[in-house]
């Protein structure tokens, strides 16, 4: 049995012990997606210990160049979930289901271009569409190169959402590229199959979303996207009950984390690092000073985005340096 955070174990004994008997396995196929987050009927219903079996959207994005982006899976209620809790999402699978996917770049976004908060007097870079092509069974990805010097590559694929989100504050609806407290457009490869998304509750029900199927990505996204598809997802739904947070965090069976979303960057990795010291000090029992001499010596960072409206960075600790 892998470790648990304090956080699982807290919402183990608050909550999965006493669901356990009527958990339910239910299979949801989401037929359109909205192109924001925001406060708004949810499309389907479950209870708190219960999986879920759905799938992200395919769209004509994928299909040409041009095409218009599916938008987001969601919101799924999760009953009785208020703001004075926190919405646990297990990642139970995640696998690609098709055996493509398409990968752009160019003028407007990206990190290595300008774009409209970063002017530069050079020429755009020119737009360009990469098609991957999945093999569903081996789990790699092949690129043709035909104008570099190998003419094709082939790589391990590593499956990841790019969009978990809770519903934001009030009447606030934010674009599907946007990552933010509530989650959202985080792009962060640790958000993958095995991992637990611990995120903020600022409506009843939490009103949860999902999407953005990354095949592959590499940290910081710098091209302005990863090897987009469509996945298969299954997940499981908690609740810890009477605890919130500020900002996301997440959970494997290596590292505890938390993100951070903001411009500029170097305020994404304060955020990133100041709600790691806080997840030790509240939940892990370090004193504050303590546990930020710890960060500072075994923590590492990861740069989930680099290329949307917010950056994101995620702050890691090691799990085998916690309390047992």
């Amino acid at each position: 049995m892998k470790p648990m955070g304090i956080l699982t174990l807290i919402g183990l004994c608050f909550l999965v012990i006493p669901c356990l008997a009527r958990a339910e396995t239910h299979k949801f196929v989401p037929q359109k997606g909205f192109p924001t987050f925001a406060k708004r009927p949810p499309v389907y219903k479950v209870k708190p210990g219960d999986i879920l079996v759905t799938n992200t959207l395919w769209g004509d994005w994928y299909e040409r160049a041009g095409g218009a982006w599916p938008g987001e899976v969601g919101p799924i209620e999760i009953e009785g979930a208020t703001p004075n809790d926190i919405l646990v999402v297990k990642i139970l699978k995640l696998a690609p289901n098709h055996d493509t996917a398409v990968s752009t770049q160019g003028p407007g976004m990206g990190a290595l271009t300008a774009d409209k908060s970063t002017p530069m007097l050079n020429d755009p870079a020119p737009a360009k569409r990469f098609v991957w092509k999945l093999d569903l069974k081996a789990m790699t990805g092949t690129l043709a190169t035909p104008n570099s010097r190998m003419k094709s590559i082939t790589v391990p694929l590593q499956p990841m959402l790019g969009r978990v989100a809770t519903a934001p504050p009030g009447e606030e609806s934010w674009g599907g590229l946007w990552p933010g407290q509530f989650g959202g457009n985080l792009d962060v490869p640790d958000v993958k199959e095995g991992a637990i998304v611990y995120l903020p509750i600022f409506h009843p029900g939490a009103l949860f979303y999902f999407g953005d199927g990354h095949a592959l990505q590499g940290d910081g996204e710098i091209c302005s996207s990863g090897l987009e598809t469509a996945m298969d997802v299954t997940f499981q739904f908690e609740l810890i009950r009477k605890k919130t947070i500020q900002w996301p965090r997440i959970e494997n069976s290596e590292y505890i984390m938390t993100a951070g979303c903001v411009r500029p960057l170097m305020d994404a990795f304060r955020i990133a690092h100041v709600e790691l010291v806080l997840w030790l000090t509240q939940e892990y029992g370090f004193e504050r000073w303590e546990a930020y001499q710890l960060v500072s010596q075994l923590g590492t960072a990861r740069v989930g985005n680099v290329v949307d409206p917010n950056y994101c960075i995620v702050a890691r600790f090691p799990k085998k340096y916690l309390p047992k």
